[in-house]
């Protein structure tokens, strides 16, 4: 049975999307990814894929190559790579049709489906596609860490902020940027934490785009619009906030939201989720499973514990694996008779940092409208956040983002296609 047109797959199935107008070959698309989710299929020249992959977010996308649709199919392939660069796209066709075939080549697709080839195929190359664009994902998307406070008042804001800036302090002190990676640029806050543009007030920005905006201006998302937008901090940190009106997010769902932090992966280096305090869990959820890192930040006292108990036992009942989750103990002062290895127990998660109790000065320097992670160094504040960044940048800057080896199955089916064409041309 063939997929509706534009049709919206229940929520929790992997999604795919195939832009085709041959019926058989939807159908034989759709049986052969049925177990693994749904197909929804667009017309080959439609002008919705944008909106479709913002609201779908799909795992795939496939393009019929067919030899009756190929203008369309490069039309649609080149507006693919240049709007969502990191999605893969596989060309499906016939393998006995030569032109469609070294179009497909000639395009650049991530792979080729073979209609006539029996379905597990199909399965078998998206699986290994899937797999290998995994194995590569720290060096074609910029690092997401969410940072999760179950209560206000937990620090998570401060450490946000002081990250960010020392992150792009650290950037920018780095060598040449490795191939693969002059794509993205920079560290990008999204100061979405409670209170509301904590973030903003800290770092003594102004800001007239919110997230909200960003959101409702998905698909149109380039360089040029992050630069002009996007609120900028004098050391060229990039911040979006909460609007100034907490109402308007009701106005957009959290599917575009998470596809928005999405978006941005493919222009920043690091962006730094400020989740502190915020109550929508499932929209924390949905962040969480996104982001390459998440961690939960939780002080000494009594009520953050409690309260970061209660916020993991939401999330787990929505499907997170806590696992994945590593613990930042904040305001930590060793005279309290309660460990950050206790604390780090007591939640069962696995303790990632601990940084020192430091309220007075961090507080003298906000009264100043300054950051004490840059007016004073030697801080010990300071230079644990700075061990912090420095962890991170390793991890996610350390590759050298070559790309990878031509796939054998490629170089086998370029030798193929190009000796069926000349064989074609040549009788």
């Amino acid at each position: 049975m063939n997929a509706p047109r534009d049709s919206i797959p229940e929520m929790g199935a992997e999604t795919y999307l195939f832009a085709s107008s041959n019926g058989a070959h939807i159908t034989w698309l759709t049986d052969a990814l049925g177990r693994l989710g749904s197909v929804v299929v667009l017309a080959p020249g439609t002008k919705s894929i944008d909106e479709r992959i913002a609201l779908l977010g799909p795992v795939a996308v496939f393009i019929d190559f067919s030899s009756d649709q190929i203008a369309d199919a490069n039309q649609l392939h080149q507006r693919l790579k240049r709007d969502w660069p990191t999605l893969p796209v596989l060309a499906t066709g016939v393998s006995a049709e030569p032109a469609a075939m070294l179009a497909a080549l000639r395009a650049g697709v991530d792979d080729f489906i073979d209609i006539a080839a029996p379905p597990g195929e199909a399965v078998n190359i998206l699986r290994a596609l899937l797999e290998k664009r995994s194995s590569l994902q720290g060096g074609t998307r910029g690092c997401t860490l969410a940072l999760l406070g179950a209560r206000a008042g937990l620090g998570v804001t401060t450490l946000a902020s002081s990250l960010a800036l020392t992150l792009n302090d650290q950037l920018s002190q780095a060598p040449a940027r490795p191939p693969g990676r002059a794509a993205r640029h920079g560290v990008a806050l999204l100061d979405l934490g409670l209170p509301a543009r904590d973030g903003l007030l800290y770092l003594d920005t102004q800001s007239g785009f919110s997230f909200v905006d960003g959101v409702r201006n998905l698909r149109r998302l380039d360089q040029t619009l992050l630069h002009t937008a996007l609120a900028h901090h004098t050391s060229g940190v990039a911040v979006l906030p909460l609007p100034a009106s907490l109402s308007q997010v009701r106005e957009i769902s959290h599917a575009d939201s998470v596809a928005l932090i999405k978006r941005l992966a493919d222009f920043f280096d690091f962006q730094i989720a400020d989740l502190g305090g915020f109550s929508t869990i499932d929209f924390v959820a949905q962040t969480v499973r996104e982001a390459q890192q998440a961690w939960v930040v939780c002080d000494q006292s009594i009520g953050g514990i409690v309260s970061t108990a209660s916020m993991l036992k939401e999330l787990r009942a929505r499907g997170v694996e806590t696992e994945r989750l590593a613990l930042v103990v904040n305001k930590f002062d060793n005279h309290v008779g309660l460990s950050a290895k206790d604390i780090a127990e007591r939640l069962e998660l696995p303790l990632r940092h601990v940084l020192p109790a430091r309220s007075a000065q961090l507080l003298a320097a906000a009264s100043r409208g300054e950051m004490l992670i840059r007016t004073s160094r030697t801080d010990p504040y300071s230079q644990a956040v700075t061990g912090v960044a420095r962890s991170l940048h390793q991890e996610y800057m350390s590759a050298t983002g070559q790309p990878p080896a031509k796939d054998p199955r490629w170089v086998a089916l370029m030798s193929q296609v190009t000796g069926l064409w000349k064989s074609s041309h040549e009788g």
